[in-house]
């Protein structure tokens, strides 16, 4: 299933929107969702995704369509095919995490010859 750049993304947003949402009760058997217009505010607060309102919604309804998301009442949910494409996002995103985390370490650990040209 092709999925493009920005639904990539939306769904990676919604992944880790969920996360933080539910990072306070992990200990508890409850799991909070959101809506699309409280999800769809978040995005358009952070800067980081700019697109028109309606595109978000357009791109929501694609993800539907899809069957990678779905809506019990007004709430968003992952279907299990949505759920295997955010972890595949999340295994590619760890990727240039740790390889952030290796060049950050390697550069305290010792010095690396450079050359300086000019």
């Amino acid at each position: 299933m092709k999925i493009t750049k920005t639904q990539r993304l939306i769904i990676y947003s919604l992944g880790q929107f969920y996360q933080q949402l539910n990072q306070p009760l992990t200990t508890k058997p409850i799991k909070v969702r959101t809506s699309k217009i409280a999800f769809i505010t978040f995005l358009l607060h952070s800067s980081i995704i700019i697109t028109q309102n309606r595109a978000l919604y357009k791109n929501l309804e694609t993800l539907e369509d899809k069957e990678l998301i779905n809506y019990e009442g007004r709430m968003i949910t992952f279907t299990p095919l949505g759920l295997t494409i955010l972890d595949k996002i999340n295994q590619e995103v760890n990727q240039f995490i740790k390889l952030q985390e290796f060049f950050r370490d390697i550069k305290q650990q010792k010095e690396i010859q450079t050359v300086i040209k000019s």
